[in-house]
């Protein structure tokens, strides 16, 4: 055994799945092996080029240089118009801070905001919609929180309901996670739904748990489909002070490799917890690549054409995917209304043999087989939680083509399984 002694927080710390499956349709692919990914949630479009200018230029004019950790002033109030017109938030560049992904950002508001012993000497508590993001249980764990899982179902569109909110929130509640659209289920959440969950927010904050703030992750905000909208909860009077929104630029822009992420506030959250996040910054990473910064203007103000032909491909796909994955026998998938994700249901296959004698019992054990025997990556449902396992994600950040093949894979391997 090594004398090396890992902090216990990082030694239990899980690698994400995604990334994982991702690593290794790469590994399969280098080998010359002919593999359809669905793993990466990472868009397939190449940055506007509007946008890859904006950096170029901020580069050669020498923004070389080291930035306010929170990012410049006209960076984020950049951020702040944008949030202003689109989200309907009452922000300042005060209230917000640029950081390096939408993953950096829950981390710093975590770091912040727990860590500290609760009511009754126990760790604050994390209230998490699942199936969710790899990223928020590990991360709330990390910083010394507890996860509470709150049962997401697929008739109600994996959108989160009144009433098992309110049976969630207890006094040592710190946050509550809200996704729209979510990964990896892409529900949307109406203004109807967010208003409902506004007000059993609001009514804990005034006597249950008067410590909550409502954490917001709007990462997939441009990718909503069938006409629907993209509602902040931020934008309810009833908590908006209480709410952090997190967003990015990687999905819906095509920047993943840029990691521009940011977070916002108003009222106290503005005061208090974005200067905080800065200050966890100004001691980690001190800041993003400085000549970053003057690209994110150009993003909101001149990619529109860009975004919507994204957001429009992905419709088009997701309306494939549903096509095809109602033809594969034993699978049920709820319509997702947005994000790049499909999270159909593969559990009655369970407790099958596959066509090359591997038992598949679980989500892992299914997306194992399928990789091996037909060359098609799926995510195990099993990582994002709750019923989760009884899924595997697909994403469908991939050609048409792709996505016919790499389906019709799937219905080969579900005929072999007996």
């Amino acid at each position: 055994m090594s004398w090396v002694k890992l902090a216990e927080r990082v030694d239990s710390l899980e690698g994400s799945a995604t990334v994982a499956v991702a690593t290794r349709a790469k590994a399969l692919k280098a080998q010359g092996k002919d593999i359809v990914s669905f793993g990466a949630g990472e868009p397939d479009f190449d940055t506007p080029e509007v946008i890859k200018q904006a950096a170029i230029d901020a580069l050669k004019a020498g923004k070389t240089k080291y930035e306010v950790a929170a990012g410049p002033e006209g960076a984020r109030e950049s951020i702040a118009k944008k949030l202003r017109a689109d989200n309907g938030l009452d922000v300042t560049a005060k209230g917000v801070v640029i950081v390096s992904g939408a993953k950096a950002a829950f981390f710093q508001a975590c770091f912040a905001l727990l860590g500290d012993v609760g009511p009754g000497g126990e760790p604050w508590e994390v209230v998490i919609p699942t199936p969710a993001w790899v990223s928020y249980e590990p991360i709330t764990k990390m910083c010394g929180g507890k996860v509470v899982e709150v049962d997401l179902k697929p008739e109600d569109g994996f959108v989160l309901q009144p009433e098992a909110l309110r049976t969630a929130i207890t006094p040592r509640t710190r946050i509550v996670i809200i996704n729209t659209p979510s990964n990896p289920c892409g529900g949307v959440y109406s203004r109807e739904a967010l208003a409902a969950l506004a007000k059993v927010l609001a009514d804990a904050a005034q006597s249950t748990a008067p410590n909550l703030v409502v954490v917001t992750d709007e990462i997939y905000e441009k990718l909503v489909f069938d006409g629907l909208e993209h509602v902040s909860i931020g934008s309810m009077p009833e908590v908006a002070d209480r709410t952090l929104t997190i967003n990015a630029l990687s999905k819906s822009y095509a920047m993943t490799g840029w990691r521009v992420g940011y977070a916002a506030a108003s009222g106290a959250l503005a005061e208090e917890l974005i200067p905080a996040m800065g200050r966890i910054q100004a001691q980690t990473i001190t800041n993003i690549t400085s000549f970053l910064y003057p690209a994110i203007s150009t993003a909101f103000e001149k990619s529109a054409d860009d975004i919507e032909r994204f957001r429009s491909t992905f419709e088009t796909r997701r309306d494939l995917v549903m096509e095809l994955l109602g033809r594969v026998d034993g699978v049920q998938t709820a319509k997702p209304q947005g994000a790049m994700y499909a999270f159909p249901r593969v559990a009655g296959h369970y407790g099958k043999t596959s066509a090359g004698g591997a038992k598949v019992s679980d989500s892992l054990s299914f997306c194992e087989a399928l990789l091996e025997e037909h060359g098609v990556a799926m995510v195990p449902g099993g990582a994002f939680g709750g019923r989760g396992d009884e899924h595997v994600r697909i994403s469908y950040a991939c050609s048409e083509a792709d996505i016919r093949k790499g389906i019709e894979r799937l219905g080969e391997f579900v005929k072999g399984l007996r």
